[in-house]
This record gives C-alpha cells, structure tokens and sequence, in this order.
C-alpha cells in the first residue's frame, strides 16, 4: 500500500511525493520494475528458445536424407532437472573423417556400442537409424 507524504514548510505545502514501502519515490515503485524486466527477460528467453527449436526443425525438414557408412566413436548422456530427462547423445565418425554428433533416443541410445561400424541414416541433425554391418 503507498502512501502520500507531504513535504512543505511554514507557508504549507510544497511538494507531495508517493511514499511506497520498498523506498519508491515520486511514484517510482523499485519493485514493480524489477518484477516487469524479470518477466520480460524469462519470456525473452522462452521466446528464443521456442523460435530456435522451431528454426532447427524447419532445416532438419528441409535437409535431404542421408545414408552414409559410420562408426559409432562416442556416446554420452546429459540429465536436466535432477534425473527428470535424460538426453542421450552418440557421435559417428564417417567415412570422410568427420564426425557428428546426434540425440537419439534411450533404447537406440542402448543397442549402439562404440566401435559399431554400419549405415547411419540421418536428415540434418536429425538421427533416423543405424544398420550395424
């Protein structure tokens, strides 16, 4: 709740200024602000983060689908929110000598051992299947 203060002298009043309880002044609530710019940065940052996501799909949809022998190099996992999801990454190393990395999903992620060599199927960076040879 604000209130007014009156600030004045002997002849009365001369200013008015809105006193807020967390040390706002003139009508200027620190708070309030504070509480808009957070809002707005966390739904800048969801915004981004959907426009990415939307962004990366979009090219995937558009990028040919590719076979191409591999060799599984690497796998890895990443965990988000105390074990609430869990990512599974695994790198190929083509026949070119360049390597990829792509999330597949927990059961592909489980059948695929380092050192697998056969056909990778991918669409941008987008892992559809592996074919062990």
């Amino acid at each position: 709740m604000s209130t007014y203060e009156i600030i004045g002298g002997a002849d009365g009043p001369t200013s008015i200024f809105l006193a807020s309880p967390w040390g706002g002044f003139g009508g200027f609530d620190v708070m309030g602000v504070m509480f808009v710019l957070v809002f707005i940065l966390a739904a800048g940052v969801i915004i981004h983060a959907l426009v990415k996501s939307a962004r990366q799909g979009i090219h995937n949809s558009r990028s040919p689908q590719l076979t191409v022998e591999a060799v599984v190099v690497a796998k890895r996992t990443e965990v988000w929110g105390d074990h609430a999801r869990t990512y599974y990454h695994v790198t190929f190393q083509v026949e070119s000598g360049d390597r990829m990395e792509l999330q597949v999903e927990g059961e592909q992620y489980g059948l695929l051992a380092e050192g697998d060599q056969g056909r990778l199927t991918f669409q941008g960076t987008r892992y559809i299947s592996f074919e062990r040879m």
